[in-house]
């Protein structure tokens, strides 16, 4: 047992996190390496590698994901603000590089090697990005003279711009949404937010008309019979197969053929091998990592910590639920993985990044800690604002 009269880092720590949101991001975790053991044999078996090739390095992952995870946990706000200032930096000169020097892959850049590794920098540009948006709005309810929005924006256009550039519009439009939650959450004019989601829609009807690819995959989900569709059925296929129960571990017919079935499809294989029930458990753990974190971040009195967690929180969410929707049909194919249960290490690191910061802006703080509040006549503003 861990006492609460030691004054310890650790002890300290362990009785401010959200334990609840720990245990139930662990549990993901767990479910994630249960899944890549399911869904990745059959894939690695059909490109000539060995069977447990991607579970391997799945698992490989998880030790430095877990150690980012507890570690940035550890962190105050105002270390929090700073780390990301320097991750997005790195994120972005990444991008550029990938951009100049990256593989065309299915005709987009979006990994470059380094040190043997592959590395999608627009993986840690995110959360990164929503920390320093979530600062710039906090900023600019603190002191409406500073133009905080202004530099949001600019922030905004200068990430969505590489996004594009790659192209990746899937992500582009993940960070477009979350941005425009954050605008909302942080008391802006409707009219802006209005303003934000035409320009959005715009910029997709634009990428419809001029970008071959979103064309395809746009008519293919309006129009099935206007292209190849074979991943979606299969998909859909996996639930069929599955029903409320599923077939059973290692019994699943469709991953065999599923070409992405340990990346962008492994929800499907755990619905056909485990059931509507284990997706139902899988959605039910997103929801309540993403609800507890926002009730956490309501109740407390730092701007930045709760524009932050609660961004934070949304991209958690809001990538998930892309995944899932792609899965059942529900969207147009994108390339997005489910967050700690997909196969990838840029994703995993990434994601073990954003939540870590998620457990350090919910932990409880005595209010002289609040760095980002100040003095009491800023907490008084604060309360107020809330």
């Amino acid at each position: 047992m861990i006492s609460r009269e030691q004054r310890t880092p650790f002890s300290e720590w362990w009785w401010t996190v959200d334990r609840p949101l720990l245990a139930a991001i662990t549990a993901l975790i767990l479910g994630g390496v249960i899944l890549s053991l399911a869904a990745s044999p059959p894939v690695a078996t059909r490109i000539g590698l060995d069977p447990f090739h991607f579970f391997n390095r799945h698992v490989l992952f998880l030790l430095p994901s877990f150690i980012v995870l507890i570690g940035v946990s550890f962190l105050s706000p105002r270390q929090i603000r700073r780390a990301a200032l320097i991750v997005f930096a790195i994120s972005i000169i990444l991008i550029v590089a990938t951009l100049l020097f990256g593989p065309e892959v299915k005709g987009s850049r979006r990994w470059i090697t380094l040190l043997g590794l592959n590395i999608q920098a627009s993986e840690s540009a995110k959360p990164a990005f929503v920390v320093l948006a979530a600062w710039l709005f906090a900023e600019s309810a603190r002191r409406p003279e500073m133009p905080a929005t202004s530099m949001a924006l600019t922030l905004l256009m200068t990430l969505v711009s590489l996004l594009v550039m790659e192209p990746d519009f899937g992500q582009t439009m993940l960070i477009l949404m979350v941005w425009g939650a954050l605008f909302f959450i942080a008391g802006m004019r409707i009219v802006w937010v209005l303003g934000l989601a035409g320009t959005a829609a715009a910029g997709l009807f634009g990428a419809y008309l001029l970008v071959p690819h979103v064309a395809r995959r746009i008519k293919r989900f309006m129009d099935p019979a206007s292209g190849d569709t074979f991943q979606v059925d299969t998909a859909m296929e996996a639930f069929y197969n599955g029903g409320w129960f599923g077939l059973g571990p290692g019994e699943g017919i469709a991953k065999r053929s599923l070409p992405d079935s340990h990346t962008d499809f492994v929800f499907a294989v755990g619905a056909e091998e485990f059931g509507i029930i284990l997706c139902l458990a899988l959605l039910a753990l997103f929801a309540f990592i993403v609800i507890r974190t926002l009730s956490r971040a309501y109740a407390t009195e730092d701007l930045f910590a709760r524009f932050a967690a609660s961004g934070l929180a949304i991209l958690f969410g809001v990538q998930a639920a892309i995944n899932m929707s792609v899965n059942l049909h529900l969207i147009p194919a994108k390339g997005m993985t489910l967050p700690f249960i997909s196969y990838g290490g840029s994703s995993m690191i990434s994601l073990a990044y954003g939540v870590g910061m998620m457990l350090a802006l919910t932990r409880l703080r005595p209010r002289t800690e609040m760095e980002s509040i100040g003095d009491a006549n800023d907490a008084h503003t604060a309360r107020g604002y809330a």
